[in-house]
């Protein structure tokens, strides 16, 4: 009995003690809606574009194969010329040279693969995490991001995007009295190669293609879906009529 106790007496000033402890928290980004391009072919083909131009470098999609952005409307010819790295084939799966162990040490985790990111991760939360960069001289890499605080990724759309810092204030969460710092807004500190707008559509469209490339047969799907439940609608209208045929001259 002493030793349980002991025990609970332990727990609770543990729990005192963190309880007594300042707390500063940060507030919760919010997520904003991603536009959905996932019927804009030119959508699509130009986030395919910018997966394997800025992604691709340190990210795998290893269930994705380059022969598949024919579904897109990329021949392969174009496949070969404009996406493909040298050593690749239009057959090959989306890997990357970059050993997990060498990315382990450079970012201090290995980066994941991007096959159904989208789909774990949903297209709001990609939106706008890919708009949530900014400067933050504190990082390994430089940079922090409001949506996954103190991520290893850096923000490889710098040069689209521009230079950002963050401003912050302290205040205090009027329901549970701790400290909260708020997010107040960002600063340009030096353009990028396209305008907020431009960018902002370029990372819906990367988004699109991302979860497109997550499940590529989803339009096909959706469309199946459609046709499929029409059958259904005309076979129940079928069966409600002939069972009223054989019940009639029943009493």
């Amino acid at each position: 009995m002493k030793k349980w106790l002991s025990a609970i007496s332990m727990i609770a000033a543990v729990l005192f003690a963190f309880a007594a402890a300042p707390v500063q928290a940060e507030e919760e980004a919010v997520l904003d809606r991603a536009p959905d391009s996932s019927d804009n072919l030119a959508s699509l083909q130009h986030g395919a574009q910018i997966f394997v131009n800025y992604c691709l470098n340190c990210h795998s999609a290893n269930l994705m194969r380059y022969n598949r952005l024919t579904d897109l409307g990329i021949s392969e010819k174009q496949i070969q010329e404009n996406l493909l790295f040298s050593t690749d084939k239009v057959g090959n799966t989306m890997s990357i040279a970059m050993r997990p162990d060498d990315a382990k040490a450079w970012f201090g985790a290995s980066p994941p693969d991007l096959s159904v990111e989208a789909r774990a991760r949903g297209k709001d939360w990609l939106y706008t995490y890919l708009r949530s960069f900014y400067r933050d001289p504190t990082r390994p890499t430089g940079w922090n991001n409001r949506v996954y605080e103190n991520v290893g990724m850096p923000h490889v759309l710098w040069t689209l995007q521009g230079i950002r810092d963050a401003k912050f204030e302290t205040g205090t969460d009027e329901h549970t009295g701790e400290k909260v710092k708020r997010f107040v807004g960002y600063t340009q500190v030096t353009p990028g190669a396209m305008s907020s707008v431009d960018y902002d559509s370029s990372v819906a469209d990367l988004v699109s293609y991302m979860s497109w490339m997550s499940e590529p047969a989803q339009q096909t799907r959706k469309r199946l879906g459609v046709w499929v439940l029409l059958f259904l609608a005309l076979l129940s209208f079928l069966a409600w009529r002939l069972n009223a045929a054989y019940w009639k001259d029943i009493k």
